[in-house]
């Protein structure tokens, strides 16, 4: 059955493909936008499977390219979050340090963050002086933070193919402050 279906196998970033081309629009949260394989219906009612080699970041405006030809359009949907601001950039940049040292997903702005709804951080964040309120807008939070939403067997030390210059084997461990998830292998 499943051989009927169209498999997007690449994703072309966002300007990089041919307007002309697009089949189909889709609009995917933040969730559905770091995959590998996963089956998805287009806004005009094509279904097709997205089956990369890897999981990758499927980004506003990439194409989804068709192995049988034309790229499907990837919307970012809006989804509920909360707009994070400051009485001034320094307070911004404190702010920004605090979400990070978190390990939490946020999207940074010249004029504010962007993060989820979490009832600790907006604690956190009002005792550190913040200005936060809710808003609907498409998230995309910075590349480092897939890794840690997307908590993969053997993280850190799996699929991140960057040469850490201190990887001593996996026969005994050394903690970094804060990175307290390696060692359930």
């Amino acid at each position: 059955m499943e051989e009927s279906i169209p498999r997007a196998t690449a994703v072309a970033a966002a300007g990089a493909w041919p307007e002309t081309e697009m089949r189909d629009t889709v609009t995917v949260d933040f969730d559905d936008r770091f995959r590998r394989r996963k089956l998805y219906t287009g806004e005009g009612g094509l279904a097709f499977l997205l089956d990369l080699p890897e999981a990758q970041v499927l980004r506003e405006g990439d194409g989804l390219a068709l192995a049988s030809g034309g790229y499907v359009r990837v919307k970012a949907a809006p989804e509920p979050l909360v707009e994070v601001t400051a009485s001034d950039p320094q307070h911004l940049l404190r702010l920004a340090w605090h979400l990070g040292n978190r390990h939490l997903p946020a999207e940074i702005a010249g004029t504010h963050i962007l993060i989820r709804h979490d009832h600790v951080i907006l604690r956190m964040l009002e005792g550190l002086g913040a200005t936060v309120r809710t808003v609907d807008a498409p998230f995309n939070p910075e590349g480092g933070a897939y890794g840690e939403h997307n908590r993969a067997p053997g993280h850190p030390h799996g699929h991140h193919h960057h040469d850490h210059h201190h990887d001593h084997g996996h026969d005994h461990h050394h903690h970094h402050d804060g990175c307290d998830h390696d060692h359930h292998h």
